[in-house]
């Protein structure tokens, strides 16, 4: 009993079990949401109980990749979600344990004849998703999945390109541009699509599966910032219209001109709620078109549309390109000798570098779970390239932990970007963690909001508070070396070395690629994927 694969235009399609009344799991993950969720429509189509779930996998729900405000953005997202299941007459049942563990136990208990769910990409969800539809044929339920957490197929844009991952933007807008539009989003469910469908709900509901709370998932509410991103799907959904009648601004949008440090943010910040699926790709794609509509816009790369663009483009490299997330073992990731120093790793991670422009994107991030992507470039050529050659890896971890959008495919795709190892090449070209700033914000008020203990310093010193008179430091009541470090390396010094261990690992690659041409190439992606197990060839061409 093979899963099958539901797109947007096939979800009229009859059950394989024509005239059955199921009993149904629809199993959310990230698409923690109601609009554009054509695996939930397919779960009330010839349903007679639906269970809609969510399981606390301990794999990618702890507090070693988890942060406080991811927690917590998770947390508002699912209360938001269960509010929206109410108004339907059903609710959410959140269970704790492996998916594995779970679902056989879910199958009997409820007796259970059909399993839907978003399809996911990232290499654990694929199997994770094998193993739980092996264990759905043995207790005789039907799998049914969906493709809307991307704009498209991912498997097809990689078909359109030979079998391989496009490596180059322009490759991959040549891709799409050739399958056309993507797919139009699909509405939410409403009480009609329900009048025949039933929740049983006990009164041991929130005893046995209710939301976690903060607290019982290890959280210290008390270290708690301001909110400022509340998750859920009405959240995202009023974000975006709110953004949509700026259709000016919106036209007018190109990325690399927005602010890194701002005070407030200078972008959408709709990345969170893409990224845990409160709001679809497909939506945000298409109210986009409709402000564009009739009127002189920009264009990608730099566009919203761009963005979105990008997010397809590392998601189609992490399905393609083994290893993705690691240097070694990625064939497109240039091999660097980065070094191992856990103090200048834990400076940069703590925002104790010495140098207030990369300290208080930090402190940013640390604090509101968001920093713009100008200054996630800062700080990243900073860890790596620009100052401290600290690998790749290590950053990707922390924005993992501390970033509400720490998307998997962005983000490994991102660091490789911005370390000059993948993607982009002009190693030579390094973001100065003074200069940079000061082109976006003279008198230095983002660093004075972030780091309150550098506010008195002078406009001409508040990026390098170090070159200020002993006198103006003691005026300002902050000494460097004391209350603020000394930076943790000359900058004009270390990164001119940088950039010749740069060279060197380059010229290596070069060598390496002589002997090894495929490896420019890309790699042709071998079918022994989940995709490839549970994908029939008609799905393909829909």
């Amino acid at each position: 009993m093979t899963p099958t694969k539901w797109s947007f235009n096939c979800i009229k399609a009859q059950s394989r079990f024509p005239g059955m009344a199921h009993t149904c799991i629809h199993w959310f993950r990230k698409g923690l949401r109601l609009h554009d969720n054509p695996a939930l429509i397919a779960a009330l189509r010839d349903c007679k109980e639906l269970y809609p779930v969510f399981i606390l996998d301990p794999h990618l729900y702890n507090n070693t990749c988890m942060g406080i405000n991811r927690w917590r953005f998770l947390i508002g997202s699912l209360k938001d979600l269960d509010c929206s299941l109410r108004k339907l007459d059903s609710r959410l049942f959140v269970l704790r344990g492996k998916p594995e563990d779970v679902f056989p136990k879910l199958f009997n208990k409820w007796k259970v004849t059909k399993l839907t769910y978003e399809y996911d990409t990232e290499p654990y969800s694929l199997s994770r998703d094998q193993t739980v539809t092996a264990l759905a044929k043995e207790h005789g339920v039907e799998v049914i999945y969906s493709v809307s957490h991307t704009l498209y197929d991912i498997d097809r844009i990689i078909e359109e390109n030979n079998g391989k991952a496009p490596l180059t933007f322009i490759r991959m807008q040549a891709i799409v541009k050739t399958l056309g539009p993507p797919k139009r989003p699909i509405p939410a469910p409403t009480m009609e699509n329900m009048k025949d469908v039933k929740t049983p709900c006990s009164e041991n509901h929130e005893k046995n599966y209710a939301i976690p709370t903060m607290e019982e998932v290890g959280q210290d509410t008390a270290a708690l910032e301001e909110e400022k991103f509340p998750g859920g799907e009405q959240e995202a959904l009023r974000r975006l219209d709110e953004h949509m009648k700026r259709t000016g601004w919106v036209c007018n949008f190109e990325k690399p001109h927005t602010s890194p440090n701002s005070l407030s943010p200078s972008t959408t910040v709709l990345s969170p709620y893409v990224t845990f699926g409160c709001l679809s790709a497909r939506t945000f794609w298409w109210r986009l078109t409709d402000v564009y509509q009739g009127k002189k816009h920009s264009a990608p790369p730099v566009s919203l549309h761009g963005q979105l663009l990008w997010r397809e483009f590392y998601y189609t490299a992490s399905v393609g390109i083994p290893n993705f997330s690691k240097m070694e073992g990625n064939p497109v990731c240039t091999q660097v000798d980065w070094d191992t120093n856990a103090e200048y790793l834990a400076a940069w991670r703590e925002a104790r570098t010495g140098f207030p422009f990369i300290d208080a994107i930090m402190t940013q991030l640390r604090q509101e779970g968001w920093i713009h992507h100008l200054a996630r470039h800062a700080v990243a050529c900073f860890l790596t390239r620009g100052d401290l050659w600290i690998n790749w890896e290590e950053g990707q971890k922390v924005f993992e932990e501390l970033l509400l959008d720490g998307d998997w495919a962005l983000n490994a795709g991102n660091w490789q970007w911005l370390s000059a190892s993948a993607f982009f090449h002009q190693f030579f070209r390094v973001y100065s963690p003074v200069a940079f700033g000061k082109k976006t914000d003279k008198n230095g008020d983002y660093i004075k909001k972030y780091l309150p203990l550098l506010k008195k310093f002078p406009a001409q010193y508040i990026y390098e508070p170090w070159k200020a008179p002993r006198s103006i430091q003691q005026a300002a009541g902050c000494i460097v070396g004391k209350d603020y470090p000394h930076p943790i390396v000359q900058h004009e010094v270390i990164s001119k070395k940088n950039i010749q261990r740069m060279k060197l690992a380059y010229a290596k690659r070069s060598t390496d690629a002589a002997e090894s041409p495929s490896k420019k190439q890309g790699v042709k992606r071998k079918s022994t994927s989940v995709i490839d197990m549970m994908k029939k060839k008609k799905d393909r061409k829909k």
